[in-house]
């Protein structure tokens, strides 16, 4: 299985992102990937993201811009 992120502006075209991420081996390590480079994928131009694993969309898109509100990471309160 390949998990893959595509970046897309908020009308769903798709960006190239400002720093190029791998093919991650399992979902966990792509989620924390984007949660590790959501700011530089922001102010690179991305506005949100999609998740795919083998090409198959798991979800999305889900924005750039709530994270930075609310704060990656910080979890559901």
């Amino acid at each position: 299985m390949a998990w893959t992120w595509r970046f897309e502006k908020s009308d769903g075209t798709e960006v190239q992102p400002a720093v190029q991420p791998e093919e991650f081996t399992t979902q966990g390590d792509a989620e924390t990937w984007i949660g590790e480079y959501w700011k530089e994928l922001l102010d690179g131009g991305a506005d949100q993201a999609v998740l795919s694993d083998d090409g198959r969309k798991v979800y999305g898109p889900m924005s750039l811009h709530a994270d930075a509100e609310a704060g990656v990471g910080e979890g559901e309160r």
